[in-house]
């Protein structure tokens, strides 16, 4: 277990700065938040306890950077006196998204962020009171993810293949790189729906990872977790042959294992947004909706599992949820197309 975080002081030494200065990078919207010595400390200990990725960090930055904007006014240099607000201010600002009309969810999270702030900070020794503590959740709207059906989601799995070459580019090394891509992203696709992981899990993949043979792959989740997902016999094909393709169109690499699974153009990482961007273009292909994000190949195939009659419990490990609540969603997913086929078929519905 990483030690306990150092006293106030310590925001001086080479890690706090460190630690301050990868925040910044990975939100550069967050100015010199950062520079405070109570939000360095925090920082410090969410990364060395929490084991918090350079995301979450950004995402806590980001809302306390939006309290200190409120509070104290925009562009007031830190350090910011952490014990001036009190419970009306903790309201005012959850009241201010509330009044633009953003998503209960999101008044949620930060409120949740804030709060672990003051939690952090009482135990220090830094301020007396908690101005979140006590406050009332937003209660979030119900609005359950949307869900491909099995015939919609085998035309998506077949549109990469049904659009071919669609480079506009010409040339061996182009003809090869549009082959590759095509198998690829049949691959992806086959991949995502197979084992349920998140699209940023899926981009960050090396070779190391993945079992052809056992037909496993080891998927490293939010808050650096991992989990073992198996993989279905058609993905397995998809992605051999994805592979196969890909070695021959970018030819050796140093060292295999650390190999990301799936490439670009330029022969590094693909990026969730390339993903993304793909997706769209299949989506249309399969006249489905384009507006859908990948995550609804997630949602699909929870729903699927769980409409065959699988267990939650197994649901919850594959999909790396922490809570069981957190998979839950997906019953109320069943249930109502349950309801949408008993309305349909049954003549006194």
């Amino acid at each position: 277990m990483p030690a306990r975080s150092d006293p106030p002081t310590a925001d001086r030494s080479p890690s706090s700065r460190s630690a301050a200065k990868r925040v910044k990078e990975q939100a550069p919207v967050a100015g010199a938040i950062a520079n405070d010595p109570a939000v360095a400390q925090f920082l410090r200990h969410l990364r060395a306890e929490r084991n918090a990725s350079d995301h979450t960090l950004a995402a806590y930055v980001a809302d306390i950077r939006q309290f200190c904007a409120l509070t104290w006014g925009e562009g007031t240099p830190p350090p910011f006196p952490w014990k001036s607000p009190d419970r009306y201010a903790a309201r005012r600002f959850l009241a201010g998204f509330q009044k633009a009309g953003r998503a209960p969810a999101t008044a949620s999270r930060k409120m949740s962020s804030l709060r672990s702030l003051y939690r952090f900070m009482v135990r220090e020794g830094l301020v007396r009171n908690n101005p979140f503590s006590g406050l009332r959740q937003p209660k979030p709207r119900r609005r359950l993810p949307h869900v491909l059906s099995a015939e919609e989601m085998l035309r998506l799995l077949e549109a990469p293949a049904r659009l071919g070459n669609t480079s506009s580019r010409s040339g061996p090394r182009a003809d090869a790189f549009a082959r590759y891509a095509r198998l690829r992203d049949t691959a992806i696709l086959e991949l995502l729906y197979s084992t349920g992981m998140r699209i940023a899990e899926l981009c960050g993949l090396t070779e190391a990872r993945i079992d052809l043979i056992s037909g496993t792959v080891l998927v490293r989740g939010k808050g650096r977790k991992e989990r073992l997902c198996p993989v279905g016999r058609p993905a397995i094909r998809a992605l051999q042959t994805a592979l196969d393709e890909r070695d021959a169109w970018a030819g050796s690499f140093s060292n295999q294992q650390s190999r990301p699974v799936f490439l670009n153009q330029r022969g590094g990482a693909l990026t969730p947004r390339s993903v993304e961007r793909s997706l769209k273009k299949y989506l249309r292909a399969a006249d489905l909706d384009p507006a859908m994000t990948p995550h609804a190949l997630r949602h699909s195939f929870a729903t699927h599992l769980l409409d065959a009659g699988a267990d939650l419990r197994s649901v919850q490990e594959l999909l790396g949820h922490a809570s069981l609540s957190t998979t839950q969603i997906y019953t109320h997913v069943s249930v109502e197309r349950l309801q949408q086929e008993y309305t349909k078929a049954h003549p006194r519905a």
